[in-house]
């Protein structure tokens, strides 16, 4: 069976990744990867993936994801992290106010290497802020924002639908899963 190092401390991008690679040995391995302060997810992921095959010395893959939030110009943009870490989901939802267009998305590059060349699969998830709040904990969670985000002509956020019920959705939603891709083309 085949070999893929996934270099990520979270354990969301793991759980979701073990989804789609059925025919490969994911081997997690946990570490805090250095992230380029640019706007474009093919640098950050490009990045990555480089620092994490300097360090396993195998094949592995590396992913990065934005959040776009139109009536804001984008923001946060790739840099998610940040934003929660300062004005967390209470600071964007109060950002959101008296906004009618919610419209926002993850957009998501995935970059494998095998030492020698870097190929790339991306990905796009389209929904709405919501205007509160909700939803519970889950094992496949790769963000806090998915208690707010709602999947395009649905609901509830991400975090009010159980793993099989979002799965069902995401296959008929015009979601793009990089990682689907990604397992599509590797495992032929």
């Amino acid at each position: 069976m085949k070999e893929i190092v996934f270099v990520t401390h979270n354990t969301g991008k793991i759980a979701s990744a073990q989804r789609y690679l059925k025919k490969v040995n994911l081997i997690p391995y946990k570490y805090e990867l250095n992230e380029p302060r640019v706007e474009d997810i093919t640098e950050i992921a490009t990045a990555k993936v480089k620092e994490a095959y300097d360090i396993v010395k195998k094949p592995c893959i590396a992913q990065d994801t934005g959040f776009y939030i139109e009536s804001l110009k984008g923001f946060p943009k790739t840099y998610v992290n940040f934003a929660l870490e300062t004005i967390g989901l209470d600071g964007i939802l109060k950002l959101m106010e008296n906004k009618e267009n919610r419209k926002c998305s993850f957009k998501e590059c995935l970059a494998y290497y095998d030492g020698k060349e870097i190929k790339y699969f991306y990905g796009i998830h389209e929904g709405t802020i919501s205007e509160k709040i909700a939803g519970k904990e889950r094992s496949r969670k790769w963000s806090d924002l998915w208690y707010i985000f709602k999947l395009k002509n649905f609901e509830m956020t991400l975090a009010e639908i159980d793993d099989e019920e979002r799965d069902k959705i995401l296959e008929t939603d015009g979601s793009i899963s990089a990682i689907k891709l990604f397992a599509e083309w590797y495992e032929k």
